[in-house]
């Protein structure tokens, strides 16, 4: 498996990269009234409006800072017409902003080790991966 190594507020994270449409250096975001702080706002990808979810926001309870490595990382979102619909899925864009996205590494599905802990307020928090001697929790963003 290919993951994606990002940062939030200093701490690194995994991404499977099997979901990202591709990784975008920081655009100008228009902001939404009334939204919650982690919605960094939206833009226009290619005819399409694109939400930002800012993940230093989210998580940190800060927003990212503006590094030169800081990104938005397009994720593919599936979403299933009805289970005997004849459709074919719909799929929709959505932006992740994160810190330092500046690396990819390979591990496969046996590496992954499970946290033993599950927490309702952060169901996106899935597996760990140890890299080296640092411990990388991965996002999941199927929950």
């Amino acid at each position: 498996m290919l993951f994606l190594l990002l940062t939030v507020d200093g701490k690194r994270y995994a991404l499977e990269s099997q979901k990202v449409v591709e990784v975008l250096p920081l655009v100008f975001l228009e902001t939404l009234p009334h939204s919650p702080e982690y919605i960094a706002g939206i833009f226009n990808y290619r005819g399409q409006i694109v939400p930002v979810i800012d993940l230093c926001q989210l998580m940190r309870d800060k927003p990212c800072c503006e590094h030169f490595s800081t990104r938005i990382i397009l994720i593919k979102q599936n979403h299933d017409s009805g289970e005997n619909s004849s459709e074919s899925p719909k799929h929709s864009i959505f932006g992740l902003m994160a810190e330092r996205v500046t690396d990819t590494f390979q591990k496969s599905e046996t590496e992954l080790m499970d946290a033993n802990i599950q927490i309702a307020a952060v169901p996106y928090l899935d597996k760990i991966i140890v890299l080296d001697t640092e411990m990388i929790q991965c996002i999941h963003l199927d929950y």
